[in-house]
């Protein structure tokens, strides 16, 4: 199994913990120390090694951080996470709303005094330190970098990852290294760059074409760079990642032991480009006043994806759809109280590795039945493993790794007979799903701009849901990519090529979730007639073929356009998914994909 089922955090451990860090507190003279969910690189995902605030307060979420007082111990969850925060962390430490409350203005009614606060500079960004002093000026609260104190009190920390990487095939990535290199060298030179730091894993792993399993999940090889406005690349990775791979990397690619990089970073002459949302302030640091602030540079072009990666992404979700039908006609088989939730994980990753391209699974499976459906991101656990009762829906997120794309999906099952407010709810969330899906809209546009279109049929009925609408996604690469998103606070502009996911949901706490998600590429929209010669448009491509569980729509919730939307979403299902499923499945598959 990719999944574990294995409880990695109780909450009875945070508290021994916590006394722990305040006596290396205390030794350090620090009034304060902040717990980020981040490593050196700044990706969203992290090893065991660098899982601090799981260590820590036993909250596994993926974004969050904890600012441990003398007195308090503050756990910053955004939306996605406020209910599943509640079951993980101890009385000990306190549930915090961000960003609806900042870190600095926190601090500056914890310790109206003043005091130190202390923080790991590998861990922040300097974005993220300045916005914090900027809202504690006037206060005698200083922040002061410092050794990690976790790894102080951490006995069994785990090894830093040190995984074999590997060559990113041509065949899927539509690019050799040598042409992305070239290109984006002659950006820097335009820009007036002499070289650009690239600390995010997955912009340097595609840059190089390699990937790696450093990540869970999520194929990179950790590890910094440094490319150069001749095209050449210093990789600061461990060589052991490395062997074999000489001849792909080239002689324009040098291979330096990562505990040097701060030593090159100091003998670069610059200007040097710095992406101030990812590096981390201790290599900001090391530039000093040779750094110039602007964009990661391969962010972009990793966000729009070529044609060749296109065709892999989109071939990938009509096999990874394929598998999760073979599961849904298994499920539907199953009498309602008969299966468990990580039985449905099994499940469906058994269907999954019949393809031999898969390589993991993209994140670990969302399977969530009843209450747990309302935990957004839920994980299921030996100890929360819950049975699907007549009456519940199960919210079912998953995807797949494979060599020639990354495929997330999420469909809500009823079991039995679902309850009618969650029919009217699920109806209300396929609409503003299909809005997206049909949407045209104006290039140069932001997710921020289109994003409401998803929620407005639940704003309707007074009814939200606190996560973005949608992410970007990469190209046999992270499952959630930037920089991309369709989100209120997203200001980058959509650009043909780009994959996201649509996702609107609905939760009601202690009751059900709902959550319905499709993946799409931005293509450049055709004229149409009596529109304006002159205004570029885009529209979507869908690339996730799976059915949508007509027992949960309510047709008369639904405008005669929605209902044809469903009908030729379904038939194109049944036409692109039917022959690549057994025969039983087809024929669940043809009443599954039936007109309403």
């Amino acid at each position: 199994m990719f999944q574990s089922f294995e409880v990695t955090a109780r909450p009875e451990q945070g508290p021994p913990r916590l006394r722990a860090l305040r006596a290396e507190m205390a030794a350090e003279g620090l009034a304060g120390f902040i717990v980020p969910r981040a490593d050196a690189h700044q990706g969203e995902y992290v090893a065991p090694r660098d899982d601090r605030l799981a260590w820590l307060t036993g909250f596994t979420g993926s974004a969050g951080f904890c600012a441990v007082l003398e007195e308090v111990a503050g756990v910053f969850v955004d939306g996605r996470y406020r209910t599943q925060v509640k079951a993980q962390v101890a009385a000990d430490f306190t549930p915090v709303a961000w960003p609806d409350v900042g870190l600095g203005d926190w601090l500056r009614q914890q310790l109206q005094e003043g005091g130190v606060v202390g923080f790991d500079p590998w861990l922040h960004t300097p974005g993220q330190i300045h916005q914090i002093e900027d809202a504690l000026k006037g206060t005698a609260i200083v922040l002061r970098p410092c050794d990690n104190l976790v790894d102080r009190i951490w006995p069994d920390q785990p090894a830093p990852p040190l995984g074999p990487a590997k060559v990113h095939s041509i065949e899927f990535a539509g690019e050799s290294h040598d042409a992305k290199r070239a290109r984006l060298a002659q950006e820097l030179r335009e820009a007036g760059h002499r070289a650009a730091v690239i600390t995010l894993p997955d912009s340097h792993n595609w840059l190089l074409n390699i990937r790696g399993t450093d990540i869970a999940h999520n194929p990179v090889a950790h590890g910094f760079a440094v490319l150069h406005d001749s095209g050449a690349v210093d990789l600061f990775m461990a060589p052991s990642k490395l062997e074999g791979m000489a001849g792909h990397l080239g002689p324009d690619v040098h291979v330096h032991a990562p505990d040097t990089l701060l030593t090159h970073l100091a003998k670069l002459e610059g200007p040097v480009r710095l992406d101030r949302q990812s590096v981390p302030l201790a290599v900001a640091e090391a530039v000093g006043d040779r750094a110039t602030w602007g964009d990661d540079p391969c962010a972009l072009p990793k966000a729009c994806k070529n044609e060749a990666e296109i065709a892999g992404s989109a071939a990938a979700h009509l096999r990874d759809g394929a598998a999760l039908c073979e599961l849904l006609a298994w499920l539907d088989a199953q009498p309602a109280g008969s299966v468990t939730e990580t039985q449905v994980v099994t499940e469906l990753e058994a269907s999954r590795r019949r393809d031999n391209a898969l390589q993991e699974i993209s994140f670990d499976t969302i399977a969530g039945t009843g209450a747990n459906g309302a935990i957004m991101h839920y994980r299921v656990t030996e100890e929360t493993d819950t049975t699907l009762e007549d009456g519940h829906l199960i919210v079912l997120d998953s995807g797949g790794q494979y060599l020639d794309g990354t495929t997330d999906i999420t469909r809500t099952i009823a079991i039995g007979a679902p309850p009618e407010d969650a029919c009217a709810a699920f109806t209300r969330v396929l609409s503003g799903m299909i809005a997206m899906s049909r949407l045209r809209w104006p290039a140069g546009l932001a997710g921020c701009h289109i994003e409401a279109v998803g929620r407005m049929p639940l704003w309707l009925a007074g009814q939200d849901f606190d996560h973005g609408l949608g992410h970007g996604v990469g190209a046999y690469l992270s499952v959630h990519e930037g920089p991309q998103r369709l989100s209120r606070i997203s200001t980058t502009p959509l650009r043909p090529g780009m994959i996201l996911s649509n996702e609107p949901g609905y939760y009601r706490e202690g009751a059900f979730g709902i959550r319905i998600e499709n993946l799409l590429v931005v293509r450049e929209a055709p004229a149409l007639p009596g529109g304006d010669a002159h205004r570029a448009m885009l529209e979507w491509e869908t690339l996730s073929f799976a059915p949508i569980d007509r027992r949960l729509i309510r047709p008369d919730l639904l405008e005669r356009s929605e209902i044809d939307w469903i009908n030729a979403y379904h038939a194109a299902v049944a036409e692109k998914i039917g022959p690549r499923v057994s025969p039983a499945t087809k024929l669940w598959l043809d009443a599954a994909t039936a007109p309403l």
